[in-house]
């Protein structure tokens, strides 16, 4: 129990900094979006950058495991929003993306780092990247299908390429794995300004998540933030785990896969539901509800997961 309070706590300490901060005003708001644009535009990318171009041993089958139980909670979330819930293609799409992207670099990252070390980082590594380059796009699509239905194809799927594009942090998984398949050396002042840019955007990123918190409002639509915040914590992850024992993982890599799986929605849901204007008040709750929420789901997935995270975050 120790160690997990030594794992979980100092995160969720962070988000809490965060989100008093925000409210008390002690940082402008200007001092906030220099903050995120930090982690999104150079930190993050960096880190993952450095992470492509490093080998991950099992990192396809870790992420296999993590984006078949994705995809698969995407279809049912949206199924279940379509047929249960009576809900519209449009606000359907960004129920099912809130019960299918997690926060795996803003919490994900520091959290697999904290637990696992060096190791579990370059597992969730495998993840993050395509992370953004498969859910949303595949969540662009689906608004621009649902908002623009007559559009031609070649139009919808243009906006989602270019959408696709002007995001950093899939740009430098891509880069990465570019470098890294064509073998080109890295010199070493690089990996070194790499990773110590890197290493500074997990925690900035968890302060700034609790920034974030203080616009989100979970008094608005609470039912339907509350199931699809079930579908988030405990279907997804379940899923993530079956497939994973099915398919073989070793204990680590079933660990993080599952780990990652077990995010609260990313706020990446939020922006790209109040972009094309459907249900963004639902996936603001949501965001607010899963995260609060993950406290006890996240502690209690590193108590159940094989792996000693006290050894791994020795």
């Amino acid at each position: 129990m120790t160690t997990l309070l030594n794992v979980v706590a100092p995160i969720f300490t962070l988000i809490a900094i965060g989100y008093v901060s925000a409210w008390r005003k002690w940082l402008s708001e200007e001092a906030l979006k220099g903050m995120t644009s930090f982690v999104f535009a150079l930190a993050m990318p960096c880190l993952l950058f450095s992470g492509a171009i490093t080998p991950h041993p099992n990192g396809g089958a870790t992420a296999f495991a993590f984006f078949s139980g994705c995809l698969l909670s995407y279809g049912l979330a949206l199924l279940l929003s379509r047929s249960m819930l009576g809900m519209r293609l449009s606000e359907g799409g960004t129920f099912a993306l809130n019960a299918a992207f997690g926060n795996t670099a803003m919490i994900g990252i520091p959290l697999v780092l904290a637990a696992y070390g060096q190791a579990g980082l370059a597992q969730i590594l495998a993840i993050v990247g395509l992370h953004s380059l498969i859910l949303l796009p595949l969540g662009t699509v689906v608004a621009e299908i649902a908002h623009s239905s007559h559009k031609p194809v070649p139009l919808i799927l243009k906006a989602t390429f270019l959408s696709v594009l002007r995001n950093p942090i899939v740009m430098a998984v891509l880069a990465g794995l570019l470098v890294h398949q064509s073998g080109l050396p890295v010199p070493e002042v690089a990996r070194r300004f790499l990773n110590i840019t890197g290493m500074a955007g997990p925690p900035v990123a968890l302060f700034c998540l609790g920034a974030s918190l203080i616009h989100f409002d979970a008094r608005r639509d609470w039912p339907s933030a509350l199931l699809c915040t079930t579908l988030k914590l405990l279907l997804f992850p379940a899923l993530v785990w079956l497939i994973g024992r099915a398919i073989g993982l070793p204990h680590l890599a079933l660990s993080v896969a599952v780990l990652a799986a077990g995010m609260p929605t990313g706020a990446n849901a939020f922006f790209l539901a109040r972009r094309y204007a459907s249900g963004a008040d639902r996936s603001g709750a949501t965001v607010l509800l899963s995260t609060i929420l993950s406290l006890a789901t996240l502690a209690a997935l590193l108590a159940m997961l094989p792996g000693d995270a006290s050894v791994n975050a020795g």
